[in-house]
């Protein structure tokens, strides 16, 4: 059997999608190169790191993290254009594993019940065909023993794309967007809101205070990447 997948792999080999170089026998979706190229936050052990300080009198967050810095033009970018746009979720996979296992060993990150991802509005997603965040969820939901919801947590309305938006305006474009069709799923947990990238967390508070709205619910926040 093993013959037979070398002969495979001989003639179809796996290649980074970052940097395009053939993977070695032992790699996963992007070479040990481009995977140390990836600047890592450490902001799971950090108290107060960049995340939670974005969030820091908007809304109440039990903790927050990013896995790693999200650079223009950069392998990070890459990576992530690879998920979002390009559909191989085999990212999502990477990074959700890679997460996970930091959440689980966390000094500072109390069980968690659900995770909710960021979501798209249903247009968008059957244009897409998929949400970028969905095998980066259900792979944390393994590791670290939560239930992956989504449909609870909906997008209204498509709004325009985030990326080239001041600070003032990404806040405007998303205020009164999202809705949660179910306030007493959420009553008593510990919610993981995961979304890929975070710059204002203008999104990400939009979608908080949704779930703020259920009975002494705690929101954690856990993203891929996070721009400086």
């Amino acid at each position: 059997m093993q013959f037979f997948k070398d002969i495979y792999h001989l003639f179809f080999p796996k290649i980074c999608l970052c940097c395009k170089e053939q993977l070695l026998k032992n790699e996963k979706t992007i070479c040990l190169k481009c995977r140390f190229e990836l600047s890592t936050t450490n902001f799971t052990e950090e108290r107060s790191n960049k995340v939670e300080q974005t969030f820091f009198g908007r809304i109440p967050i039990e903790f927050g993290t990013a896995l790693f810095f999200y650079k223009t033009k950069g392998i990070s970018q890459q990576l992530i254009y690879q998920l979002k746009y390009y559909g191989h979720q085999e990212v999502g996979v990477l990074l959700g594993d890679w997460l996970g296992y930091e959440l689980k060993n966390s000094r500072r990150l109390i069980a968690v019940d659900y995770i909710v991802p960021v979501p798209l509005h249903d247009k968008r997603l059957k244009k897409r065909g998929y949400n970028q965040l969905t095998t980066f969820g259900l792979s944390l939901s393994k590791i670290i023993g939560a239930t992956y919801i989504k449909g609870v947590l909906i997008r209204k309305t498509v709004t325009e794309t985030q990326t080239l938006k001041q600070r003032f305006d990404r806040w405007k474009n998303v205020q009164e967007i999202f809705h949660l069709t179910d306030l007493m799923l959420f009553e008593n947990k510990h919610v993981l809101l995961i979304d890929d990238v975070i710059t204002t967390g203008a999104t990400l508070e939009a979608c908080a205070l949704q779930l703020l709205k259920a009975k002494n619910v705690k929101v954690s926040i856990a993203t891929m990447a996070y721009t400086e």
